[in-house]
């Protein structure tokens, strides 16, 4: 059986009001960069690779010349957002040792996906995997399930697919994928003893 793993809020926290509640103490102001950045069509941009984040910031602090500091802040600070969620990366070894394959398909940005593979070693636990950014193509739609499926040679009918949105787990249900909605390691547990 191959497990395929989104990342965001799966294996990495991500969840921008607690990260610039971290930054800031005003809420105005939290709630202000939640717009101009986390709301902004620029940040499907980053998910589909056509944008770098300093191009992005130099828009954001165009649209919004009052708040330059802050949205630099911000902008120089994602990495910090992204924060493993243990009791899912503990589950990784377990997969692989029980001989399954391990993939990852992730809508992420260029700069934050290079950050993750650099910083965090259980990634090279994984047999491969696809970020948006690299192919331009975002969840849910089908075409980059078929790409991964694809690129890696996976018969869909042998592949779990975790994602904590559910539209994208009915994406997955539509090129054969068993998709599971992401809700805790404890989803995860009982296809461990998958069969092969």
């Amino acid at each position: 059986m191959n497990f395929i793993f989104d990342i965001g809020n799966v294996l990495i926290e991500f969840n921008p009001f607690t990260f610039l509640g971290n930054l800031f103490s005003e809420q105005s102001v939290i709630d202000k960069m939640y717009e101009t950045i986390f709301q902004s069509p620029e940040w499907e941009s980053f998910d589909q690779g056509a944008m770098t984040h300093a191009e992005a910031c130099g828009i954001f602090c165009t649209r919004e010349p009052n708040s330059q500091a802050e949205i630099r802040q911000v902008m120089q600070s994602l990495k910090d957002m992204l924060v493993p969620i243990d009791e899912t990366v503990a589950l990784l070894p377990e997969i692989k040792k029980a001989g399954h394959g391990l993939y990852y398909l992730s809508d992420n940005h260029k700069e934050l996906s290079r950050y993750l593979l650099e910083v965090y070693p259980f990634f090279a636990l994984f047999d491969g995997g696809v970020f948006s950014c690299d192919v331009q193509m975002t969840k849910p739609s089908v075409e980059i399930y078929r790409y991964l499926l694809g690129k890696y040679q996976l018969d869909p009918k042998e592949c779990l697919f975790f994602d904590d949105r559910e539209e994208n787990v009915v994406a997955a249900h539509k090129v054969g994928i068993h998709g599971v909605l992401f809700t805790g390691a404890a989803c995860v547990k009982p296809f461990l003893n998958s069969a092969i």
